[in-house]
């Protein structure tokens, strides 16, 4: 069997201290990842300065050892990957002899402390009996006698063997197991990660000839983190077991943790066991609920949205109540687009009445109020919000939410939620609403401002309009950029039939085609310049597409649900953002934009502040005449950097870590 390549993942946290250690101790011929989980000390400074060569992942929230692990097993695609902690240190020859051990799903190396003693790293599954025997007579002489979860004999440490599952400072998991059972579970947060993942793996493989030195955790002597392992114990065996089970798995470990609870780290552990949720604190605590008022509409919007995005994922977290858009203008004859199919549309979603989309996450609850649309007359305004906040209040109190978060994405929703009671508001400030072409401006723009003077919070995805609006918002303003699903935007190797049908080469757009938004002529001008290429829009239009019928070679497939699109996407050879030069683009912050990276795919960009940030995976043109051009050459070449490359850019962008911070800010920790 062909070996794969090896990849080092290495997460990090507050490692300043150990790190060099670790990364000197490499071999140089191996791709060092460090995923660096928030670290506030000096621990990327002194990575980068030990291992120049090393790619640094910085996740922006503490998010777990499984999350960044995972964050590292995506960027070292193709690779067999070595994880390590950053307290470990490798003897020479042990990739080697990790990398030649073929036919097994997970390799482990001998593992000795500083003083050379070999640790005992090597476990039995955890069972009922194993749990009691340590419970009774301790976990050393149950593993003397075959009854502990550690094996405990010496002579096991001395041949290569399997094993059921083993302490996870070093482990190499194997290319082909990655592809057959996909990523860690990131539920535990802390301890139990990986003895989950070596068990669904079916064990691992010791190999002796592989030492690695570990300098050794804090988790025997850490209250918290001893509390959080006795529980993840439970957890793990009921996941594979059943709740009876893990009953008898509880019992077990309480009267392990009882017999000892003279010690703090074990009276905290029986505490923790006693108030012990479903999962870890840190993934289900008791906290606020979140009402939600969303500037697009669940039931006929794509999905994408950041709204839709962040507050699904606070829903694993939170009791959340989405509220489907209000509105920022009432359709009509003349003024709108599409009129008809907007009354039509609304209409439908109101009547869905209060639904729970998702049935994974079954605290995600979407509504639609019946709202009356009109901005212009106080008293109209007046009407409305009474209206819209008397059917959102019924909904909060028959769902049980208690004083909520308050998050208002659209700028009507102030006259609704200025009387409410919360325990915070956050104006989230994804666009600048009152520069939508359609909107009665000068009174969005009103309520714009009532929002950034009154808001606990003002979250920004545009750092442009973050500086213009600084004089009013001061320290109350955060910047939260946007998230992509990393694992839904992954390439497909099977094109959707209609699109395969479509001849290469694909120059391609997947979203809204918004007239305020794209820029039609721009497109239209691509057609001219290259009728040999396909150009393919995919979206719901705004305006109409009739302009394109000359075209032969110009391709709109209308809209496409947000599941549909990865596979779309898959088959462009070039992505475009072909935008408007407005005041709306010049604060826009697309989502887009990382999808098409996570996607590996090569783009090409008109010039708005945010796309700068990405500079070095986005070819950023400065007019019409460079847009082509940009498109030509990338055509040749293939694009800046190459599709891992472009994909790892945005690793650390997921909607979970975006979540995480959403919530550190509204919750003040």
């Amino acid at each position: 069997m062909e070996r794969s390549p090896v990849a080092v993942v290495i997460v990090t946290y507050q490692s300043e201290q150990v790190i060099a250690g670790c990364l000197t101790s490499l071999p140089d011929d191996v791709k060092v990842f460090v995923v660096d989980n928030a670290s506030t000390d000096d621990t990327v400074t002194v990575a980068t300065a030990t291992r120049p060569d090393a790619h640094i992942i910085r996740n922006p929230v503490n998010a777990g050892f499984a999350a960044g692990v995972n964050l590292g097993i995506k960027a070292a695609e193709g690779h067999d990957v070595l994880v390590l902690n950053a307290d470990a240190r490798l003897h020479p020859g042990a990739v080697e002899a990790l990398s030649a051990v073929t036919g097994h799903p997970i390799v482990v190396p001998k593992i000795v402390g500083v003083d050379g003693l070999t640790h005992f790293s090597l476990r039995r599954e955890p069972k009922l009996r194993t749990a009691v025997s340590e419970a009774l007579i301790g976990g050393y002489r149950a593993g003397r006698i075959g009854l502990g979860a550690t094996v405990t004999d010496l002579k096991a440490y001395e041949h290569a063997r399997p094993a059921e599952w083993a302490t996870g400072c070093a482990w190499m998991i194997k290319r082909e197991t990655v592809e057959r059972l996909g990523l860690l579970d990131e539920r535990y947060f802390l301890y139990s990660e990986e003895v989950e993942y070596m068990l669904r793996a079916g064990g691992v493989w010791f190999e002796p000839r592989a030492v690695v030195t570990h300098i050794g955790g804090e988790v025997s002597t850490n209250a918290r983190l001893w509390s959080m392992l006795a529980a993840n114990r439970v957890r793990l065996h009921r996941e594979r077991h059943g709740r009876f089970a893990a009953f008898l798995m509880w019992l077990a470990v309480v009267l392990n943790e009882g017999l000892r609870a003279r010690s703090p780290k074990h009276r905290a552990a029986l505490k923790g066991l006693f108030r012990m949720r479903a999962w870890p604190e840190e993934v289900a605590s008791e906290g606020p609920s979140y009402l939600c008022f969303s500037a697009q509409d669940w039931w006929y919007h794509n999905r994408a949205h950041s709204d839709f995005q962040l507050l699904r994922r606070v829903a694993k977290h939170r009791k959340v109540l989405l509220v489907n858009s209000i509105g920022l203008r009432m359709p009509s004859p003349g003024k709108s687009t599409q009129f008809l199919r907007r009354i039509l549309r609304k209409a439908k979603s109101v009547a869905m009445l209060v639904r729970r989309p998702i049935p994974e996450t079954p605290n995600f609850y979407v509504m639609t109020p019946a709202p009356l649309p009109f901005y212009g007359k106080p008293w109209l305004r007046k009407l409305n919000s009474v209206l819209v906040r008397t059917q959102v209040r019924l909904v909060c109190l028959f769902l049980r939410m208690g004083t909520p978060v308050v998050v208002a994405t659209i700028p009507t929703a102030w006259d609704v939620v200025e009387p409410m009671r919360h325990k915070g508001l956050i104006f989230n400030r994804s666009d600048r609403h009152s520069a939508f072409p359609e909107a009665d401006q000068g009174t969005i723009a009103a309520l714009e401002n009532q929002l950034l003077s009154n808001s606990d919070t003002v979250l920004y995805v545009s750092r442009a309009l973050q500086e213009e609006e600084s004089a009013l918002t001061g320290e109350r303003a955060h910047f939260l950029d946007h998230g992509v699903d990393v694992d839904h935007f992954t390439r497909r190797d099977e094109l959707p039939a209609d699109l395969a049908s479509i001849p290469g080469p694909r120059i391609g757009f997947f979203g809204s085609l918004d007239d305020y938004l794209v820029d039609f002529d721009l497109i239209e001008k691509v057609a001219q310049e290259f009728p040999e290429a396909s150009v393919v829009l995919i979206g719901d239009a705004t305006c109409s597409m009739e302009r394109y019928a000359k075209y032969p070679n110009v391709h709109w497939l209308d809209f496409r649900s947000y599941e549909q699109i990865p596979g779309y996407g898959s088959g462009f050879d070039v992505a475009l953002m072909p935008w408007l030069d407005n005041d709306w683009i010049k604060h826009a912050n697309p989502i887009k934009m990382k999808e098409y990276l996570a996607l590996g795919l090569a783009v090409v960009s008109t010039d708005f502040p945010e796309v700068e940030r990405y500079s070095d995976v986005i070819r950023i043109a400065k007019g019409e005449a460079d847009f082509i051009d940009q498109i030509r050459l990338t055509l040749k070449d293939g694009g800046l950097k190459t599709p891992a490359e472009r994909r790892a850019a945005v690793l650390t962008a997921s909607w979970d870590s975006r979540a995480r911070e959403l919530m550190q800010i509204a919750e003040g920790r």
